[in-house]
C-alpha cells in the first residue's frame, strides 16, 4: 500500500504557469549572453547571432533547432554557468522560398566557444541537410575551442569536419566569417565550398600573432595576418571579401540564387525571352596588335544577361577570372584567362583557382563556359620549384573529370599545353568555338620562327629582317584557327557578335547530357 501523499492544488502547476514558463525559457534563450554583451557586440560594427540570421533568410521563416541545449559540463565551475542555446543557434528556413539550413556562432555566449553540446547542434542541421537535400550556411564567430571541456571539445571539431567532409559534393555548403576563427576552427570553413569575410572585423589564421612573434619573431596584426583582404589577395582562403556584414549575408543570398539546393537538381533559371543576341560590341573588342592586352570582362560582359555576373575570388590570382552568370536565364559558370594581368598565363595559384572552381560547377551541375586566351604556363625556377606541374595538373585534372556540359571559345592566345588543359576538345569538351582572331599553335610565332628557322636567320645577309619574315611566315600558316577546325578540334569559327547566340543555342542543345566516368572508388587528383 503506497505511503506517498496525495499532491495538493498549491504543489500542481496550472497550463497557465506551464505556458509561463516556456515563454520565460523562450524569452531567456532569445537573450544569449545577456544585454551587456549584445551592446558590447553591436560597438564592434557587429550583429547579433539571432539578427545574422533574421537577415540571411525570408522572413518569418526560421525555425529554431536545440534552443534549450545547455552544456554538460561541471569543472571549473561552468555547471553555474549555463545558458540556453549553449552559444549556437541552429535551425532551418528559407532563402528565397528554398529550404536552407544555418547555424549562427553567438559570441555573447561563453566567447563563441565550440562546446560537446555546441558541435552536437551544429551536427544535426548538417545531417538533416544531407537527407533532405538543402545547403548548410554557417555564420561564425567564435574564440574556438571551450578550454574548460578538453578533449570533448576537439572531438565536437573532429565531428563537424567529418560532416563536412561527407557534406561535400552532395549539397552546398557556404561559410561566412563574421570574427574570429582561430586555430582548429579554421578547418571546417576550408572544407566548405565557399568562404565569406567581413574586411576590419573578421579573421582566419592557424596561430595568432603572439604565437608568430613567440616562434618567429615576426611583428604582425591579427588582420595582416588573417584578414580579409590579405585571403582575399594573397592565400586565397576567401573567395569574397565584403565591406560589412550586411553586404556579405547580401552576397551570399546572391550567390544562392546561382546554385542549387544539392548534387540531385540543376540550378535556377530565371524567366528569359530570346530575341535578337548579336552583339556586335564584340567585334569592336580585339586590338589589331596581337601582344596587346585587353580585358576578358569586356568579353564575359558581352556575352552573358546584362548585371548577372559574380565573380568569385576576385582579388586572387588575376589572371584567371572564374565566376557564375545568366544566359538566357540559364546559370552557368565561367572560367577565363585575363590577358590584363600577366597576359592571361597560367600560374600555380591560376591552376589551383580555376581548377577549385570547375570542381564545385561539376559537383552541382552547373554548365561550364571557358574563355580562352592564353600564352602557355609560366616559366621560372620559382613557379618549378614550388610545383607547377602538378598544380597546372589540378586544373587539367578537374576538366577532364567534368561531366557537366562545357563549352570553349578561343578568342586569341592557345598555346602549347596550355591550349589543352583549358577545356579542349581532347580532353572532354563538348563544343569548342574559336573567333577570327584565335592563334592555335605549339608556341608564339616569335618563339617558333627562332627555333625552326636558327640556321636561316643565322645565315642571313640581315638577320633581324630574316626573322622578323620567318614570323610572319609562321603567323600566316599556324597563328589562326583554320588548321585546328580543319581536324575537328574547333567545332566551328564565329565572328565575336554571333558568340552569345551560338552559346545559347549549344547549351540548350547539350540540356540533357548524359555523360559517365568509368566507375571507381575516386580518382587521384594531384594535391
Amino acid at each position: 500500500m503506497s505511503t506517498e501523499k496525495p499532491k495538493t492544488a498549491t504543489n500542481i502547476q496550472s497550463i497557465a504557469e506551464k505556458n509561463a514558463r516556456l515563454e520565460s525559457m523562450n524569452a531567456q534563450a532569445l537573450k544569449g549572453g545577456g544585454e551587456d554583451r549584445i551592446a558590447k557586440q553591436h560597438e564592434k560594427g557587429k550583429l547579433t547571432a539571432r539578427e545574422r540570421i533574421d537577415l540571411l533568410l525570408d522572413q518569418g521563416s526560421f525555425h529554431e533547432i536545440g534552443k534549450f541545449v545547455t552544456h554538460r559540463a561541471t569543472d571549473f565551475g561552468m555547471d553555474k554557468q549555463k545558458v540556453l542555446g549553449d552559444g549556437v543557434v541552429t535551425g532551418y528556413g528559407t532563402i528565397d522560398g528554398r529550404l536552407t539550413y544555418v547555424f549562427s556562432q553567438d559570441f555573447t555566449v561563453f566567447g563563441g566557444s565550440l562546446s560537446e553540446t555546441f558541435a552536437e547542434k551544429i551536427v544535426k542541421i548538417m545531417d538533416m541537410a544531407m537527407k533532405n537535400g538543402a545547403p548548410v550556411i554557417g555564420l561564425n564567430d567564435s574564440g574556438g575551442a571551450r578550454i574548460q571541456e578538453g578533449v570533448v571539445s576537439l572531438g565536437g571539431y573532429a565531428d563537424i569536419f567529418y560532416r563536412n567532409t561527407l557534406a561535400s559534393g552532395v549539397v552546398p555548403q557556404i561559410s561566412a566569417i563574421l570574427g574570429p576563427c582561430a586555430g582548429g576552427a579554421v578547418y571546417s570553413p576550408a572544407i566548405t565550398d565557399f568562404i565569406f569575410m567581413v574586411e576590419q572585423s573578421s579573421y582566419m589564421f592557424v596561430t595568432g600573432p603572439n604565437v608568430v612573434k613567440t616562434v618567429t619573431q615576426e611583428e604582425v596584426t591579427s588582420e595582416e595576418l588573417g584578414g580579409a583582404q590579405t585571403h582575399a589577395s594573397k592565400s586565397g582562403v576567401t573567395h569574397f571579401a565584403c565591406a560589412n556584414e550586411a553586404e556579405c549575408i547580401r552576397q551570399i543570398k546572391q550567390l544562392m540564387s546561382y546554385i542549387p539546393s544539392n548534387c540531385e537538381e540543376e540550378p535556377p533559371r530565371v524567366a528569359y525571352e530570346i530575341g535578337d543576341e548579336t552583339r556586335s560590341v564584340l567585334d569592336e573588342l580585339m586590338p589589331e596588335n596581337p601582344n596587346q592586352p585587353y580585358d576578358m570582362n569586356e568579353v564575359i560582359k558581352g556575352i552573358i544577361d546584362d548585371d548577372s555576373f559574380l565573380e568569385v575570388h576576385k582579388d586572387f590570382a588575376e589572371n584567371i577570372i572564374c565566376g557564375f552568370g545568366r544566359l538566357a536565364g540559364r546559370s552557368i559558370g565561367i572560367v577565363a584567362n585575363q590577358p590584363m594581368s600577366m597576359a592571361g598565363v597560367l600560374d600555380i595559384q591560376s591552376s589551383t583557382k580555376g581548377g577549385r572552381f570547375v570542381r564545385f560547377c561539376d559537383s552541382f551541375n552547373v554548365p561550364l563556359l571557358v574563355l580562352v586566351d592564353v600564352p602557355g604556363f609560366l616559366p621560372g625556377t620559382d613557379q618549378e620549384w614550388n610545383g607547377i606541374i602538378t598544380n597546372g595538373a589540378k586544373l587539367l585534372y578537374a576538366f577532364s573529370e567534368a561531366t557537366v556540359p562545357r563549352i570553349s571559345v578561343i578568342t586569341r592566345k592557345a598555346y602549347g599545353g596550355a591550349y589543352d588543359v583549358m577545356n579542349s576538345k581532347h580532353i572532354g569538351a563538348d563544343m569548342n568555338y574559336a573567333w577570327p582572331t584565335a592563334e592555335i599553335a605549339v608556341m608564339g610565332a616569335q618563339g617558333a620562327s627562332e627555333i625552326i628557322f636558327r640556321k636561316e636567320i643565322k645565315n642571313a645577309d640581315d638577320p633581324h629582317a630574316m626573322h622578323q619574315e620567318k614570323i610572319n611566315e609562321y603567323t600566316e600558316k599556324f597563328a589562326n584557327p583554320y588548321i585546328a577546325a580543319a581536324r575537328g578540334f574547333v567545332d566551328e569559327v564565329i565572328k565575336p557578335s554571333e558568340t552569345r547566340s551560338k552559346l545559347i543555342d549549344a547549351f540548350a542543345m547539350l540540356e540533357n547530357k548524359v555523360d559517365k566516368l568509368p566507375r571507381k572508388k575516386h580518382g587521384n587528383i594531384p594535391l
